[in-house]
């Protein structure tokens, strides 16, 4: 058994994450400042001895790393972030703060603690928009063009330099769109809502070819526990997703069709991206990662759709 902490651990994958570390006989502490978690993404595990649940923001340095030292923790899952591009758009300093910032207080913390264990949840925005280009885990260039991109590359600097200074144990996953249940924002869930607002008309930002992988949040934790428990010393990172893409206007046709809607008119605002900073389309490198044996057991669509058959519509 270990004592491990979540951030963000009342979050869409923290909360998935939690279950399944619970299962493999671990204690839990899972800290998230409620921005974008939910008590009840956690409702099941309270009577759990061995799951505690802490609110607090990450981002507060001192207050985090008096945590870790009451609560000894062995490891760490770095899942707190802004994980909604848009709204960062707007208000760039929630990035700073939640993305890059809870990334520098989890850092200090496992220094000032001695910690050693850590796995970083970073995405495929830190590549940029390379339209055709083979995105491997080693190609150079990083140019993201979202803030929450340059957060998250950023947090990768850093963990780079704590990890050799400290002797750390880190795992990176760079994550694609991932979706499942519990999900609290995204295309999916604005769909729906704009549906539920006006079932005969649908806005959809761009012009509906944007093409990007879906990435089933139970196979994500699945390899995170697996791959996070044999990692060694240094720096690991691996592109995580799916071989397979869906495009918007695939996913507006099975959101209909789950709402038993087929008189829809969409209304496509134009251009090839939904808001500045999105990428619409990228070319994923999955060999890595594929040639260590695993697989996804979802591909895109079949992540989509397992997604709306697992919402109460």
């Amino acid at each position: 058994m270990e004592n491990i902490v979540i951030t963000g651990g009342a979050g869409f994958i923290g909360s998935h994450l939690a279950g399944k570390l619970l299962e493999n006989g671990n204690k839990v502490i899972s800290v998230d400042n409620f921005e974008l978690g939910k008590h009840e993404n956690v409702q099941e595990y309270l009577d759990n001895p061995n799951f505690e649940l802490v609110e607090m923001d990450v981002s507060k340095a001192d207050e985090f790393s008096m945590l870790l030292q009451e609560k000894h923790v062995d490891r760490i899952y770095h899942l707190a972030a802004n994980s909604d591009i848009q709204k960062s758009a707007i208000v760039p300093g929630v990035d700073f703060t939640n993305t890059f910032g809870t990334t520098y207080s989890v850092l200090e913390g496992m220094r000032r603690n001695g910690i050693k264990k850590l796995f970083f949840a970073s995405t495929s925005a830190v590549y940029g928009d390379k339209s055709g280009v083979n995105l491997t885990e080693d190609i150079g260039g990083l140019s993201p063009i979202s803030y929450y991109g340059g957060a998250k590359l950023a947090s990768e600097a850093f963990i780079s330099s704590y990890a050799y200074m400290n002797e750390m144990e880190v795992l990176i996953f760079r994550f694609p769109n991932v979706i499942g249940p519990n999900l609290t924002h995204g295309v999916i869930f604005d769909f729906i809502k704009k549906l539920n607002n006006n079932p005969k008309e649908l806005e959809i930002l761009g012009d509906g070819t944007q093409c990007k992988p879906y990435l089933y949040v139970i196979d994500l934790v699945d390899a995170i526990v697996e791959y996070s428990m044999k990692q060694g010393k240094g720096v690991e990172i691996f592109n995580i997703g799916v071989d397979t893409a869906t495009t918007v206007k695939e996913i507006a046709d099975m959101v209909c069709r789950k709402l038993g809607l087929y008189q829809v008119e969409y209304r496509y605002t134009g251009g090839n991206v939904g808001w500045k900073g999105d990428v619409p389309s990228f070319q994923y490198d999955l060999s890595k990662i594929y040639n260590t044996g695993w697989k996804p057991k979802h591909n895109s669509n079949e992540s989509v759709q397992a997604t709306l058959d697992s919402l109460n519509l």
